[in-house]
C-alpha cells in the first residue's frame, strides 16, 4: 500500500469514528457496544494493511536505498575550438561545447578512469562521426544538427559515464571562410560566364546555320521581322544576297546578281583594282559583296555601324572555318584605331 492510501484510510477511519460517536452519544449505546466500537475502528484499518503488505511482499533492501538515494550530481566540462574533420580535406571545423555526464555503476575489480577525459572522447567521437560527412561551407547547419545529435545522454564504449553536450558551437578558421567564399563568388561568376558563351554562341549558330544559310531563309526572316514592309524586302534582295554570301564566304548566285546594288562609294584613294586592265579583272570576293551590302544599306565610310556588323558577320564566319575571310573582313572595314603621337600621355618633347 502506498504512503497516500495509507493517509486516506486513517483519514476514513477517523471520520467514521466521529460519525459513530455522535450516533452513540445521541442514542445512549450500552457500554458494551463502545468497545465493540473500539475494537472495530482499530481493527479494521490493521487488517487492511496486513493485506496489502502480503499481496505487495517485501521490499528489496537495494530498492529502499534507491529510494533514499541521493539525486545523481552531474560534472561538466568546457572544451574550445576542438579541429574535427569535415568532408574536404585541410577544411576543419573548430568544435565547441560543454560536456556533462553523471557516473554509471562502478565495479569493484573495473579499471580507474578519469571521468573528464572519457566524457570528452566521447564526445568528440560522436561529433567527428557526423562532420566528416558534411561539406565546410554549411557550418552553421552543421552545428544545429550537432546540438540535437549530443543532446541525448549515452554511454561510452566502455560503459562507465553516461555522456552528453550542451551549448554547441561550430565556426571555421578566418582564412579557410575568406577562401571558400571567394570560391563560391568564382562559381557563380562562372556560371554567368557560361550562360553568356553558350547565349552567343547559340546567336551564332542561329544567324551563321539558319538566318544567313542562304538568300531565301535571309528573306524569310527579313519578312518575319517586317511583316509590314514586303514592297522593302523585294527592293533589299541584293543586299540580302550580298549578305548571306559574304557570311558563307561564297559568290552570289548568278540568278541573284542583276538585284546587286551598282552604287559604290567614291574614294579618294586610287582603286588598284578599277585601275587594271580588263585582262586582269579578279572576281569579286565575299569583302567586296559585303563592301555592296553596307554601300546600300546607306552605312558611309567612318559609320560606327559599318565595324559592329563586321564583328558580328566575322564571328559567324569563323564558325565555318573561314578565318581568311573573317580577318580579310576586319581588315577591310574595322581596321584598329592608328596610334598617333597626341594619343600617348608619355610622349613628351624634351626639353631644349
Amino acid at each position: 500500500m502506498t504512503t497516500g492510501c495509507k493517509t486516506t484510510t486513517v483519514f476514513l477511519t477517523i471520520l467514521c469514528a466521529l460519525l459513530l460517536t455522535i450516533l452513540g452519544l445521541t442514542q445512549e449505546w450500552p457500554t458494551w457496544a463502545w468497545a465493540a466500537l473500539a475494537v472495530l475502528l482499530f481493527g479494521v484499518p490493521a487488517a487492511a494493511f496486513r493485506i496489502a503488505a502480503a499481496r505487495r511482499g517485501s521490499v528489496p533492501v537495494d530498492y529502499e536505498q534507491q529510494l533514499t538515494a541521493m539525486p545523481i550530481e552531474r560534472s561538466e566540462h568546457r572544451v574550445s575550438c576542438v579541429a574535427l574533420p569535415s568532408q574536404w580535406a585541410d577544411y576543419d571545423f573548430l568544435f565547441s561545447a560543454t560536456v556533462r555526464w553523471y557516473p554509471l555503476e562502478a565495479h569493484g575489480d573495473g579499471p580507474v578512469v578519469s571521468p573528464v577525459g572519457l566524457a570528452v572522447e566521447t564526445v568528440l567521437d560522436r561529433a567527428r562521426a557526423i562532420t566528416e560527412q558534411r561539406e565546410p561551407g554549411r557550418a552553421s547547419l552543421v552545428q544545429h544538427e550537432l546540438s540535437g545529435a549530443l543532446s541525448r545522454m549515452r554511454p561510452d564504449r566502455a560503459g562507465h559515464l553516461q555522456v552528453m553536450a550542451e551549448n554547441v558551437t561550430l565556426t571555421l578558421r578566418e582564412h579557410d571562410q575568406e577562401r571558400l567564399d571567394k570560391l563560391s563568388e568564382v562559381r557563380k561568376d562562372k556560371a554567368v560566364w557560361e550562360h553568356q558563351r553558350k547565349y552567343e554562341q547559340s546567336k551564332r549558330e542561329y544567324l551563321g546555320e539558319d538566318v544567313l544559310k542562304d538568300t531565301g531563309s535571309a528573306v524569310v526572316w527579313w519578312l518575319a521581322k517586317n511583316d509590314e514592309h514586303v514592297e522593302k524586302a523585294v527592293a533589299d534582295l541584293g543586299l540580302l544576297a550580298q549578305l548571306t554570301s559574304a557570311a558563307n564566304d561564297t559568290d552570289v548566285p548568278d540568278r541573284l546578281r542583276e538585284l546587286l546594288p551598282q552604287a559604290r562609294d567614291e574614294r579618294p584613294e586610287l582603286n588598284v583594282v578599277d585601275a587594271l586592265p580588263a585582262s586582269f579583272e579578279r572576281e569579286p570576293t565575299a569583302a567586296d559583296h559585303f563592301e555592296g551590302f553596307l554601300t546600300g544599306m546607306g552605312f558611309a565610310e567612318g559609320d560606327v555601324r559599318r565595324g559592329m556588323l563586321t564583328k558580328q558577320i566575322a564571328d559567324i564566319i569563323k564558325t565555318q572555318d573561314r578565318n581568311e575571310t573573317a580577318e580579310e573582313l576586319l581588315r577591310r572595314f574595322d581596321p584598329p584605331a592608328r596610334h598617333t603621337p597626341e594619343d600617348d600621355p608619355t610622349d613628351e618633347t624634351p626639353g631644349l
